[in-house]
């Protein structure tokens, strides 16, 4: 293997997450009059933190999002989560793999600590991240497209940046993978191949995934 450091991003990746959630924001948006369909979620705010969202309101309508948006849209995503979530198919699979080759991998996710725990255990993934392994846009203030999360990751894990590789699904990512110098495999289970055209290498399989870190 050509990498010391395999980097996951989380939602979509490793969890079922991505239909969840954008279908819970596009409604949660909607309701607050800022009328969103669940493509429009994907497209605007998909590998994105939550700044992104107020960010993109406040710039588009000149109003911001009540306060505690984050704290309602969480409960939701929380309580479809225990409804919903599983794992990617594959990515068990593929956890298994690295452990028994003894690579190193770790997750940087734009969502919240509790968002990535939470999802964890619901899908049966905590198992292999321990707090050490978890990292989120929270540590460092400026998520995705920024590569902050990616070159943050890399540090505390102890490897230099162009020794990791970063597992994405969405564009935000890859360009922070790339803007970190990283090389990235783009996961293109939900997303169109040619909106990650920036990505290393292209993949629609997460059980291709193992191979391919072989290759």
């Amino acid at each position: 293997m050509r990498y010391d450091l395999v980097v996951f991003d989380n939602d979509g990746v490793l969890v079922d997450s991505e239909p969840i959630s954008n279908r819970l924001l596009a409604g949660y948006l909607t309701e607050l009059g800022h009328p969103t369909s669940y493509e429009e979620s994907l497209r605007d705010y998909m590998g994105g933190a939550m700044h992104r969202v107020h960010d993109l309101v406040l710039e588009r309508t000149g109003r911001r999002l009540p306060d505690d948006f984050d704290d309602v849209f969480h409960e939701r995503v929380f309580a479809a989560f225990e409804r919903e979530l599983e794992p990617v198919h594959g990515a068990v699979d593929v956890l298994e793999k690295l452990d028994a080759d003894g690579v190193v991998y770790c997750v940087a996710s734009s969502g919240s600590h509790e968002r990535i725990r939470v999802g964890h255990r619901k899908a049966g993934l905590d198992r292999w991240f321990d707090d050490e392994r978890i990292f989120s846009s929270q540590d460092v203030g400026r998520g995705k497209p920024a590569p902050d999360l990616f070159l943050h990751a890399a540090d505390r894990m102890g490897v230099a940046p162009e020794r990791c590789v970063v597992i994405e699904d969405s564009a935000l990512g890859v360009q922070a993978a790339v803007a970190a110098g990283m090389d990235v495999f783009g996961f293109t289970a939900m997303t169109p191949a040619a909106k990650l055209s920036g990505a290393t290498r292209l993949f629609a399989d997460m059980g291709e995934l193992a191979d391919l870190l072989r290759d």
